[in-house]
């Protein structure tokens, strides 16, 4: 016997549709490789643009101390003007610190800085030295010192660059020394050029300088060492390092 269905009321909700899946969540991105120590990093993870970079502030102010080494030897040795020619020297030595400074400030770092930076260094100084030796501010063998020091460093880099390495990082000591030599020279200079201030000053100067030519030579020996443990390794082409 069958029964008459009961009525649906017409008020009565229609039964919820069943909940849809989550949408799916697409895969995350893998992160970059970390390159072993040593070895340079992928070519994607580099930022090239800031790599690039040429004018900026910092360059600018390492561009300025270049163009203050020409002035500073017209100075001493062309019209022996010492007074003017020691404050380009103050003037180029102290404002070592500020590209690298303004660089880390301003975000603007690049590959150019990285070079200028230590080349202004290294012109001042050997202008320095030449002028120097030749007004007899410090006597040749102070001058025969630092120089053979450099030729150590320029046949180091040599070396590695001919077997595909670059420079070795620099190194705390290196740059320690190198404040210490531009700061000594512009005293000595001022003991020099002002007779009231040849004691003091020239004590200052000596003490300055003769500790810089011994870190200069501890730095040497740091980046051999460096340079040694880079030429136990085959270099890394940059496409060897990316498919890494």
């Amino acid at each position: 016997m069958t029964h008459p269905s009961a009525p649906v009321p017409a008020d009565r909700p229609a039964p919820a549709a069943p909940p849809s899946a989550p949408p799916a969540v697409p895969p995350a991105a893998p992160l970059p490789a970390v390159p072993a120590d040593g070895e340079a990093p992928p070519a994607a993870v580099i930022p090239s643009g800031a790599e690039r970079r040429i004018w900026t502030v910092p360059n600018l102010i390492s561009f300025a101390r270049l163009l203050g080494v020409p002035l500073f030897l017209w100075l001493l040795l062309g019209v022996e003007a010492d007074v003017a020619a020691l404050v380009v020297l103050a003037v180029g030595g102290t404002s070592d610190w500020i590209d690298g400074y303004v660089a880390r400030r301003l975000g603007q770092v690049s590959r150019l800085g990285e070079l200028l930076d230590p080349a202004a260094d290294r012109l001042y100084i050997l202008a320095t030295l030449v002028a120097f030796t030749v007004r007899e501010v410090v006597p040749w063998q102070f001058t025969a010192a630092l120089l053979a020091r450099e030729a150590v460093m320029a046949i180091c880099l040599l070396v590695l660059r001919r077997r595909g390495h670059g420079p070795p990082p620099v190194h705390y000591v290196g740059k320690t020394a190198t404040f210490l030599l531009l700061a000594a020279f512009p005293v000595l200079l001022l003991a020099h050029a002002v007779p009231g201030a040849r004691d003091v000053a020239g004590a200052i100067g000596w003490g300055l300088g003769w500790w810089g030519l011994v870190l200069y030579w501890v730095a040497a020996a740091l980046y051999l060492a460096q340079a040694a443990a880079l030429l136990r390794h085959p270099a890394r082409t940059p496409a060897e390092a990316t498919a890494r």
